[in-house]
């Protein structure tokens, strides 16, 4: 199965598919020199229907800064429009399987929630996935963390889970606890657990 996926970043859905045996290409506007698969440069927003179509499945994740809690933090982030809407009716328009991904509060249609405890891993990374199929959806469990991770600030209290995208934790165990291995501190804190895409993918897949 071919696979696209939109807005592709350093590739941590593109690895989770692959995971799954599924071949990917990914397309972003911004250089993705880790990106570690078949790569396209440009605006999804130009891409035709027809380009959609040749794909077996596609995956998107439009940015999320508009509706990320750093919002709330004056200067920290370049705001975005909301491009979901346009995003999703592409998607339709193309007849294909496909996953729209974002965090907590964007505007996504009967999302299934996934956590880094439903994949054994010390992140928590809650994110979102709208769908035009079933996917299961696992039950949280955070019991299954424990303090043991240094904070990121100065604070005493140890983490139970590993804080992504911060400069006092060391890379490697961030990329330890998200699974990826070859990305710099700011395509990891960008990025999803190839967990979640591995875990969608193969629910299609069944």
């Amino acid at each position: 199965m071919n696979a696209v996926d939109l807005f592709c970043g350093a590739g941590g859905v593109s690895e989770g598919l692959h995971r799954a045996g599924v071949s990917v290409i990914g397309v972003d506007i911004e250089e993705q020199p880790r990106y570690p698969f078949g790569f396209y440069q440009g605006d999804v927003l130009d891409m035709s229907i027809r380009q959609l179509k040749d794909a077996d499945f596609i995956w998107a994740s439009p940015p999320c800064q508009a509706f990320t809690a750093y919002k709330r933090r004056k200067n920290h982030v370049k705001l975005k429009e909301n491009l979901i809407p346009t995003v999703r009716e592409m998607l339709k328009q193309s007849g294909k399987p496909y996953v729209i991904e974002n965090v907590g509060g964007a505007p996504l249609i009967n999302p299934v929630k996934l956590c880094g405890s439903m994949f054994g891993l010390d992140v928590q990374r809650h994110r979102y996935f709208e769908s035009n199929f079933p996917i299961g959806q696992p039950k949280c469990d955070h019991t299954k963390w424990k303090p043991r991770f240094a904070p990121a600030t100065n604070r005493k209290n140890k983490r139970k889970t590993v804080e992504v995208g911060v400069w006092r934790i060391p890379l490697s165990v961030q990329q330890k606890a998200m699974g990826i291995d070859w990305m710099n501190l700011r395509e990891l804190s960008q990025a999803i657990p190839p967990a979640y895409s591995e875990y969608i993918a193969k629910e299609f897949l069944k």
